[in-house]
């Protein structure tokens, strides 16, 4: 008979972890008498970051009293105490690989249903001193796992677990644990995972996607058919024409040195140039052309500070050769029959030219609003070509705003004056089932996202472009102000030169950094992470050059022509889109 050992709660509270602070509930103290079970956690109980830990179906997480054998034999330790995995209840039975989602359990007055097993996250590593133990819970198969409460009432240590009621299909927590994580998977165990009532939406998700793909003969950890770029690394394209549009924008035509036809792109998606220098700078730029163009055009604004955007307004020339990586990004025009929004500002332009040029070859019949910010009409790029393409569809509207106070030289279309506000766009009777697309700087982006949410288009419905890396992801992570991407304190590296192309930062290695992802780190790169030892995948990296190696070795491989980052090292210069 299974029995509850200790109840074990604490409250999230900010700690210092390698130079930056975590908010974080994953220290645990043995609680004494009863305590009551709520339908979100425990009295006395909560969780520092609920995007993956807390909620209704994670409301309490158990671990077994057999697994803690495990790891003080495994480390050596013999400093455990009850709680030490984070876990609200540890009890005497009840192992991984036993449980099965979906099971229902009795424990003193309430009554729970297994619902997930425990994430993976670094917390639990940082908790234990001991970094690699989220990669370790899931290849030893001791994850741990969720419950969540169906009756609320009082538990205490020395309750009796009683089994209730059994999950369909009967796969373990283990089981399920090692269909998401480990490679190996059997498509029967994934059809039997997703037709489990109990198994929480998040996991839910995943396995369904996992499935799809085995379904359609797709490796699981490879990138959707149809996305892989054209060609692998950098390939030399020949500058074919230069073309200024405004006053500090110049477009490049490029086209394959070869002579070869270049692969089409997707309207919204950018491409990497590799530069002249020592380490060799490189910068992604959207592609401004139609999808269906002979050349790939980039247009490119001079920055005063910016080293490769002098490069390319002061050097090239017709017939120069650049090292360009092929055509990627996610920013891209679906196909759709609903109302879209364009959106920009200033070289924001770039990628939504390029989706309404498609638009226009396709003779869309899609309502669709055209709006565009810019200084003021010397620095309003495309303005004709962009005017000229919208008056051949015949449900399109077009609004140009200019914000400098000062009056300008005379602009070709109607301009308003000032920026594309709440009050400004109320007026246009926005359809809130329309897909707006985004591109601008930063602070642009957030406004408008937040005017949109205001007429009432979702943010499901807003798909946003910056010039800077992915957005951050670093569950737990309190600090959330960072500087611009820099290079690391303390000494000079001396090994490989490690590119962030989307960052625009090249830095040289160093062996103290342990991984290119804690490198990021150092650079204030922005980073996505969740393990940080290789299991979860979440800092998964296009890389457009150069080779590595892993330590330690993640639990399954991702698709060729990508890297963990959190476990990857340098073998040679390295170019990162990130």
């Amino acid at each position: 008979m299974a029995s509850l050992l200790s109840v074990n709660v604490g409250l999230p509270k900010e700690v210092d972890w390698q130079g930056r602070t975590v908010f974080t509930g994953i220290w645990k103290s043995r609680a004494e008498g009863p305590r009551m079970v709520r339908r979100l956690n425990l009295d006395g109980d909560g969780q520092g970051d609920l995007n993956g830990h807390g909620g209704e179906q994670r409301a309490v997480l158990v671990y077994q009293l057999d697994s803690y054998r495990h790891w003080q034999d495994h480390f050596g330790r013999n400093d455990f105490e009850y709680g030490q995995f984070g876990e609200n209840f540890t009890v005497d039975g009840l192992a991984d690989d036993e449980v099965c989602v979906g099971d229902r359990y009795r424990i003193g007055d309430a009554e729970f249903e297994v619902t997930q097993p425990r994430v993976t996250c670094f917390r639990v590593g940082m908790r234990m001193g001991a970094p690699e133990l989220p990669a370790l819970l899931v290849s030893h198969r001791r994850p741990g796992f969720y419950l969540r409460v169906i009756t609320e009432g009082h538990v205490q240590a020395g309750d009796e677990i009683v089994r209730t009621r059994a999950g369909r299909h009967g796969l373990s927590v283990a089981d399920i644990d090692a269909l998401l994580y480990l490679p190996g998977r059997d498509i029967s165990r994934l059809r039997a995972a997703v037709d489990i009532p109990a198994l929480s939406p998040g996991w839910q998700q995943s396995l369904r996607e996992l499935l799809d793909a085995a379904e359609r003969g797709v490796t699981a950890a490879g990138p959707p058919v149809g996305a892989e770029p054209g060609w692998s690394g950098f390939r030399q394209l020949r500058v074919v024409r230069l073309v200024a549009e405004s006053s500090t924008v110049t477009s490049v035509y490029l086209a394959a040195a070869d002579g070869n036809p270049l692969p089409k792109p997707k309207a919204g998606q950018y491409i990497s140039l590799r530069t002249v220098g020592n380490p060799a700078p490189v910068r992604s730029y959207s592609l401004s052309s139609s999808p269906d163009a002979d050349t790939y055009r980039i247009s490119v604004k001079r920055e005063p500070l910016g080293v490769v955007s002098r490069y390319l307004h002061s050097r090239l020339r017709p017939g120069t050769l650049l090292d360009v990586a092929a055509p990627r990004g996610e920013f891209v025009l679906t196909d759709d029959a609903g109302p879209l929004l364009l959106i920009s500002a200033g070289i924001g332009v770039t990628p939504v030219l390029a989706m309404l040029q498609q638009l226009a070859a396709a003779n869309s019949s899609r309502e669709l609003w055209w709006i565009h910010t810019a200084r003021d009409a010397a620095q309003h790029a495309f303005a004709g070509e962009a005017h000229r393409l919208l008056q051949t569809l015949p449900r399109a509207h077009e609004l140009i705003f200019y914000t400098s106070a000062e009056d300008g030289p005379p602009s070709p279309i109607p301009a308003l004056r000032g920026r594309p506000a709440l009050a400004a766009l109320a007026g246009l009777g926005l359809p809130s089932d329309a897909t707006a697309y985004l591109c601008g700087p930063s602070s642009f982006m957030d406004d408008l996202r937040n005017t949109l949410g205001e007429l009432g288009i979702t943010p499901d419905r807003v798909r946003t472009e910056l010039f800077s890396a992915l957005a951050p992801i670093n569950p737990g992570l309190t600090d959330t102000t960072r500087p611009a991407p820099h290079q690391p304190a303390g000494p000079d590296g001396t090994g490989f030169a490690i590119a962030f192309a989307r960052s625009g930062l090249t830095v040289r290695w160093a062996d103290r950094h342990g991984s290119l992802l804690q490198l990021a780190d150092a650079c204030d790169v922005p980073t996505r992470y969740s393990c940080r030892t290789g299991v979860c995948h979440t800092c998964i990296t296009p890389l457009l050059a150069g080779r590595f190696s892993y330590s330690p070795d993640p639990l399954e491989l991702p698709a060729e022509g990508t890297v963990l980052v959190c476990c990857a090292r340098p073998d040679s210069d390295l170019v990162l889109d990130m």
